[in-house]
């Protein structure tokens, strides 16, 4: 219990250290931190502290779905191997069905035959055979039923998954990719011998709304800003939040020139969002942003989403729409 008790109160100072409210994902997380029993998440925080990344939900969220979370790719692997099982029970059902229908047909030409022949006791035989052939197609119907509920089951399963991958990798109030599904895909256009450009997005009044007009107002212009980005950065790359009042977008084998010209895009469309209170009618500020621009080759997301957000704040320091991290 003295243990315990120890390991809790850490657990707290911490969460409180970092902001983070005490919410079961958080405490899962911060607890086995501080309990020191999975050394690559242990490495992970110690090396955010260390950079002094920020540490937020988003953030831990992140730690829990790369170093917690395994039972999910179990659940993905397992319906995978269905589906597998499933095809191939399929394809054979189709091919013995094709030969069974054959058999059946030999049959048929050979009692024909024979009855032109009046051989009797063949033929006696041959009926038998043909009724013994029925039962057996009449089985590999019911089969075939089993089979077809077995896989419209299936396709239940498949679109379960479906949602819960997305509710994995989706972002709920945003509707934008959360930071380990950008971590993965950074990752993967490293390997593929890409380079990677971010651009950090951060709303520098969002605290103004929210203090000033209240928490769904805040909600508001999270969403409507999350739309911008999404409708801009569409085909071109992918879009993520990364913090609080921060989204991230990346994109692969886009020089500086072309990834500006979607930062300005970006800018140009949120700046153009106006916003009226329906109660007071009072119109709200403008939406105040500054982006930042970064590149690399070696697919570090963490490393690479910092320098773009610290790109983002030397620009709102300057007091310029946007800034490009030095490579």
């Amino acid at each position: 219990m003295a243990v315990a008790q120890d390991k809790m109160t850490k657990v707290c100072i911490f969460l409180e250290r970092h902001f983070l409210p005490p919410t079961p994902l958080n405490f899962q997380v911060v607890y086995t931190y501080i309990s020191q029993v999975n050394d690559e998440l242990n490495s992970a925080i110690e090396r955010a502290v260390t950079n002094n990344t920020l540490i937020d939900c988003l953030f831990i969220e992140q730690l829990y779905f790369e170093h917690l979370n395994l039972g999910h790719n179990t659940e993905v692997a397992m319906i995978e191997n269905v589906n597998g099982v499933i095809n191939a029970l399929s394809r054979n059902a189709n091919s013995t069905e094709q030969q069974i229908v054959s058999f059946a047909g030999h049959v048929s030409e050979c009692m024909h035959s024979l009855d032109e022949n009046s051989i009797a006791n063949s033929r006696v035989a041959l009926q038998r055979l043909n009724q013994q052939t029925t039962t057996l197609l009449t089985q590999h119907k019911k089969f075939k039923q089993a089979l077809t509920n077995a896989k419209q089951l299936h396709e239940t399963t498949k679109k379960q998954l479906n949602t819960l991958r997305k509710q994995h990798v989706i972002d709920p109030q945003t509707g934008l990719y959360k930071r380990h599904y950008l971590t993965k895909q950074v990752q993967l256009w490293a390997n593929q011998q890409k380079s990677v450009c971010a651009i950090a997005i951060q709303i520098n009044n969002l605290d103004h709304f929210i203090d000033n007009f209240g928490d769904v107002i805040g909600e508001v212009i999270l969403n409507k800003v999350a739309k911008q980005v999404q409708k801009y950065v569409f085909q071109s790359g992918l879009a993520g939040r990364t913090a609080k009042a921060q989204f991230t977008v990346v994109v692969a084998d886009i020089d500086y020139e072309t990834t500006q010209l979607i930062a300005e895009k970006v800018r140009s469309g949120v700046e153009k969002l106006r916003f009226i209170s329906s109660k007071s009618a009072i119109t709200l500020p403008a939406i105040e942003l500054s982006l930042g621009i970064a590149k690399q080759q070696h697919g570090d997301f963490n490393e690479l989403a910092k320098s773009a957000s610290n790109a983002a704040f030397k620009a709102h320091s300057l007091g310029q729409s946007s800034f490009i991290a030095e490579h």
